[in-house]
């Protein structure tokens, strides 16, 4: 099957029937494995078991950017594009990226309280990825508001296209201004991560990238079906008036 069939609802749905067990399956054993991993890495010599936190926190941090700039693609699939099913992915999209950003949150708070005395700073790192979560927020409030689809699908394509010039503000933000929150551990050299914290690191980065490629293939295909069910049920009505 080609990757442009799958823009025929019916296709897609077919696809996603196949693929969502498999996917979910290996998904929770890449997730068992790298919650092992994480428990079984060795402890910061400044910062203790506290550390371990990371193996959540980095992860989900990166997934709330990650969902945010598949719903920005996806913006531009249906504002430019027109493709059928742009804004089933994004609309699809804003309540996982909202959880993994929110997850980002907290376990950043819980994190920061044995590091910097407090659990939350207005550091620019932690006030631009606050402020992408209430982006997310905002782009699922648009849907649940407004009823007719396309101009919700329209109006939270122009809401993401914006908000995307949140992501490099969370990026380089500890670099174009002086945070308490620590620079980027990766860079063009390597990184300085000690590889038995590393490795565990990028395997919970893999689950994580799984584990939303299965909910979000799982959302597109529920929002498909309740399209169709709403549209089925106007059909009805009309016909009976």
């Amino acid at each position: 099957m080609a990757l442009t069939d799958l823009a025929n609802p019916s296709r897609f749905l077919s696809f996603a029937n196949r693929a969502i067990p498999w996917l979910g399956g290996f998904t929770v054993i890449v997730l068992a494995f790298g919650l092992n991993q994480a428990m079984s890495a060795p402890n910061d010599y400044q910062q203790g078991d506290t550390v371990k936190i990371m193996y959540l926190h980095v992860p989900s941090a990166w997934l709330s950017m990650l969902a945010w700039a598949v719903m920005s693609v996806a913006a531009l699939g249906t504002l430019v594009w027109r493709h059928p099913l742009a804004d089933v992915a994004a609309k699809a999209a804003a309540p996982i990226g909202a959880a993994f950003a929110l997850l980002c949150l907290i376990t950043g708070s819980l994190w920061g309280r044995p590091e910097w005395g407090t659990y939350w700073v207005w550091d620019a790192r932690l006030t631009s990825e606050l402020v992408l979560f209430l982006l997310y927020l905002g782009v699922i409030a648009l849907w649940r508001t407004v009823e007719d689809p396309a101009r919700a699908a329209r109006a939270a394509a122009i809401l993401t296209l914006v908000g995307a010039i949140d992501l490099p503000i969370i990026k380089f933000s500890v670099v174009w201004w002086n945070t308490l929150h620590q620079g980027s551990s990766f860079g063009l050299t390597g990184s300085t991560i000690y590889p038995t914290m590393l490795i565990p690191l990028l395997i919970m980065a893999v689950a994580f990238t799984l584990l939303f490629a299965t909910l979000h293939l799982a959302a597109m295909r529920n929002e498909i079906l309740r399209r169709r069910v709403r549209t089925q049920r106007l059909m009805q009505a009309s016909t009976a008036n």
